[in-house]
């Protein structure tokens, strides 16, 4: 399994992924399910993947195939899209046909395979969006009521993004709550697991500002958690029924 998260701030977007894959206990691999395609200064797009590797790394090397083809078009290209809700379009629409494709080939073993995504993006002059795309290929956008979007075991981490992130929350306290976030739920569930990959997009600057990969052990995450628990104990023990 995995976890990804999403949030669209007015400062910014900030996102965060782990890298765990297991096919079972004994099958337990580490891949990468952020990516990243950008023109500095022009447009970026990040993806974030949750669900069947073999769907999410099927279509990410398609939508790649799709910008590098000499034929490329708005309709056809997310780097070459009118708007981000028209990348959103394409992005759902080359996922159902991978889920589609996939499933058929499984569907003799009475299988099927599914797969979600988190799409964070902007183009120069247009405004930062944050995208939920859903198997079937039909998506959500985040909104100043809900500024923030989860794929994967997200029930873990969600508590302290309902209570903490708001659209004026700052990039600094964004970071920290994705990380608090994570760490709750790689504390509840061992289908998440580390390295992490951490992004952050300034507001207007389509690109990727920030780029951090977080090795277990590291001394940073180790401490904010150690932190956090803390904080947690002390809360705890001033409650009086």
């Amino acid at each position: 399994m995995t976890y990804c998260v999403g949030l669209l701030l007015n400062e910014g977007m900030v996102l965060l992924s782990d890298t765990r894959t297991n096919a079972g206990l004994d099958n337990i691999s580490t891949y990468r399910k952020m990516f990243v395609f950008e023109e500095p200064g022009e447009r970026v797009i990040a993806i974030m993947t949750a669900g069947s590797l073999s769907v999410t790394q099927t279509t990410i090397a398609r939508l790649r195939e799709a910008v590098e083809d000499g034929d490329a078009s708005g309709e056809t290209s997310i780097m070459l899209a009118p708007t981000l809700l028209k990348v959103a379009e394409i992005v759902g629409n080359m996922l159902a046909s991978v889920r589609a494709d996939v499933d058929e080939k499984l569907s003799t073993m009475r299988q099927h395979a599914s797969a979600s995504l988190i799409v964070a993006g902007q183009r120069k002059g247009g405004a930062m969006r944050l995208f939920l795309i859903y198997p079937e290929g039909n998506f959500i956008e985040a909104t100043e009521d809900t500024p923030f979007l989860q794929i994967g075991e997200h029930k873990y981490g969600k508590p302290i993004l309902d209570r903490v992130v708001r659209p004026e929350t700052s990039l600094a306290d964004a970071q920290k709550a994705v990380l608090l976030s994570m760490d709750s739920t790689l504390r509840s569930n061992l289908s998440v697991g580390m390295p992490l990959d951490l992004a952050v997009i300034e507001r207007d600057a389509c690109r990727v500002t920030q780029a951090r990969r977080i090795e277990a052990g590291d001394e940073g995450f180790r401490a904010m958690s150690e932190a956090w628990s803390q904080a947690l104990r002390d809360g705890f023990t001033k409650i009086r029924l």
